[in-house]
């Protein structure tokens, strides 16, 4: 079935489509009677007719929405939380999120040349010539790092802080002879390398060992050879797991070598997943605040479109340890 179009609603109501320009548009200084308005938008509310977005694009030189650039990772429950949580926090405001993952298939340059964002979020670097040719075009461009950051406009994910939180929590119960356990997924390079020098920086602080590194997939096998390399020599007493997806690996891992957690060996994840108080045993990990971290990002959009937003929660308040049985 076609879409419904301004021209189907001035034929069915019986006047110009310039009078149904005017009173869908309501614009301003027009002398339309309202018995002749209110037909009108009772014969579009019958056909079910929608305003076209472009059109809307072309009248006012934007559209509504937020085009959120998306780095090539790996999906999962804290981006998609993130992003269901922008999306109610833009929808608040009247805008829309568009999410466009950058994997490569489409330039980034044709997509908000099409689009005409309100705003443009990047989650990632965008290149220098995208932004400065958004810049240009009076499109505000907020972004997001994975750590510290110069520009006051850029929000920063500190994943160090993540790491040192894990191995704080690990010393703080005795360990001194620790591993890290990385993800096998080269997507999640920049998180890994930044937590992996977390831990390293936190264990140098703390008078620990470097912490033994090794990649572990999520298989059982991949998780007991992780455990047979870590407790031979001087043992390994304590895992600090990427995510909780690895964590969950390692403790499968431990089992299958008959060991237990945390009495051989203690394991802490990142993200508290649901599955993560379901495991045996449940699971300690380091709780993100993706809400914060969204209003976080929606504020600064909006500031950037001129709204008037309350200050964000300090950054120290967007990770804390869940403390459960496997540590």
């Amino acid at each position: 079935m076609s879409r419904v179009t301004s021209a189907d609603v001035a034929r069915e109501s019986g006047v110009s489509r310039t009078t149904v320009s005017y009173v869908l548009n309501d614009t301003p200084g027009t002398s339309i009677s309202e018995l002749t308005r209110r037909r009108v938008l009772d014969t579009a509310e019958r056909l079910g007719y929608t305003p076209s977005a472009a059109a809307r694009t072309l009248r006012s030189g934007r559209s509504d929405v937020v085009l959120c650039v998306v780095p090539d990772w790996t999906a999962g429950p804290v981006i998609d939380t993130l992003i269901d949580d922008l999306t109610t926090l833009f929808a608040a405001q009247g805008l829309a999120l568009l999410v466009f993952n950058d994997r490569g298939n489409r330039p980034l340059t044709e997509l908000w040349r099409a689009v005409t964002p309100r705003a443009v979020l990047a989650l990632g670097p965008l290149t220098d010539a995208d932004a400065a040719a958004m810049r240009s075009a009076r499109i505000p461009v907020v972004g997001s790092t994975l750590d510290e950051d110069p520009h006051p406009e850029t929000f920063a994910v500190p994943q160090h802080g993540i790491a040192e939180l894990q191995v704080e929590h690990l010393a703080a119960r005795g360990h001194r002879v620790l591993a890290y356990a990385a993800p096998s997924d080269s997507r999640l390079a920049a998180f890994t390398e930044r937590r992996i020098a977390g831990a390293r920086a936190a264990c140098a602080r703390l008078g620990l060992p470097e912490p033994r590194l090794r990649t572990v997939e999520l298989e059982v096998e991949s998780g007991a050879a992780a455990v047979r390399e870590w407790r031979a020599g001087e043992p390994v007493t304590a895992v600090a797991a990427y995510n909780d997806e690895v964590a969950l690996a390692v403790l499968a891992g431990l089992r299958a070598e008959g060991l237990r957690a945390p009495e051989d060996v203690a394991v802490i994840g990142v993200d508290d997943i649901p599955l993560a108080r379901l495991a045996s045993p449940a699971l300690t990990t380091v709780w993100q605040a993706i809400d914060a971290q969204a209003e976080h990002l929606a504020s600064s959009v909006l500031a950037a479109l001129g709204h008037d937003v309350p200050p964000p929660r300090p950054t120290h308040e967007l990770f804390h340890v869940v403390e459960r049985a496997s540590t």
